[in-house]
């Protein structure tokens, strides 16, 4: 009987020294490196070659991170995954990042968890008529049918934002439709605009471009004032260049930024090394996708809609990053 209780006595601290052993490697991977998981988007997009790439020089050139880049449903998923620790850092667009931030639009609760690390190049705001359209402006698009973006989308959100700015959003009638549905009811004539959000040249209008002159609308220095005075300091001007979809003249609009942010408890250290990672080896981070050539360190933090993680922080005071007051 007493040896009986002795080995249950071994038992028992057996399993007490194994289940402590594991809960002081959660979050690790072996040899004492911190695990992030990177969640991107979807294959066809430009959120997983970047972000898997990135991932691969996070493991090539620091000691101390573990990094897998996984594909995922993009912005929104992203910023509700950092929020469960699904994963620790990932790709999104700065406008959705903002509503995380507050709990607003597409978040039921804010997700404090969220840190910026960079803003790495614009989403750009393209609003596409047929080149014979009568509209001109934003304030033309009153009473026409425009598609405005997926439901419950961050394009969605961003059109009311913009066409709120123009005086004309209650005027429109609205179509909820997806890019490839807003370039193909555009050739249809089954609305005279529609409201797109993505890098330019974007493969939905350029596609439409082939059989259709296109115009994109241009978004003038007063909008993107009313924008940024009604608190959404995430917009940044963006110049579309003469020759995009086959236009004789460049057009000036305004972007959202895709940026790449992290769980506030990712290690400051693990931080400081995924932020000069990403700024010091802009060389091989380009040959995953052409976007990469738009990243540059001094235009980090144009349209910072985040708190910076501290180890983010660090490496721009090194690098002689002015941080602006809030971040």
């Amino acid at each position: 009987m007493r040896i009986q209780t002795r080995s249950s006595l071994r038992l028992l601290l057996l399993v007490l020294v194994v289940t402590s052993l594991l809960a002081g490697t959660a979050g690790c991977s072996g040899g004492g490196k911190t695990k992030v998981t990177i969640f991107t988007g979807g294959t066809a997009g430009v959120y997983f070659p970047l972000g898997s790439k990135y991932a691969e020089l996070l493991n090539k050139y620091s000691d101390g991170i573990d990094a897998t880049a996984v594909t995922s449903g993009a912005s929104v998923t992203n910023a509700k995954a950092i929020g469960t620790d699904e994963c620790q850092a990932a790709l999104l667009q700065n406008d959705v990042s903002f509503y995380a931030s507050k709990g607003t639009n597409m978040f039921d609760a804010a997700i404090p968890q969220l840190q910026g690390i960079a803003c790495l190049y614009p989403e750009t705001i393209q609003f596409v008529v047929k080149a014979s359209s009568p509209i001109k402006s934003l304030q033309d698009m009153a009473g026409k049918n425009v598609a405005v973006g997926a439901p419950g989308s961050g394009t969605a959100v961003a059109c009311e934002q913009i066409l709120t700015a123009a005086g004309v959003w209650n005027s429109i009638t609205r179509f909820d439709l997806n890019f490839a549905e807003a370039a193909s009811a555009i050739k249809l004539g089954e609305v005279d605009a529609g409201f797109i959000v993505a890098g330019a040249p974007t493969p939905a209008i350029e596609e439409l471009a082939v059989s259709e002159d296109v115009r994109i609308i241009e978004v003038p220095d007063a909008i993107l004032s009313k924008l940024l005075s009604s608190g959404y300091s995430f917009y940044v001007r963006q110049v579309i260049p003469a020759g995009t979809y086959k236009m004789s003249a460049q057009c000036s609009t305004v972007a959202v930024q895709a940026m790449l942010c992290v769980r506030s408890t990712v290690p400051e250290d693990v931080a400081y090394d995924m932020t000069k990672i990403l700024f010091t080896k802009l060389d091989e981070l380009r040959s995953a996708h052409t976007k990469a050539n738009e990243i540059k360190l001094e235009a980090a933090l144009n349209g910072m809609s985040l708190k910076l993680h501290p180890g983010a922080v660090k490496y721009y005071k090194e690098a002689g990053v002015t941080i602006p007051a809030g971040l």
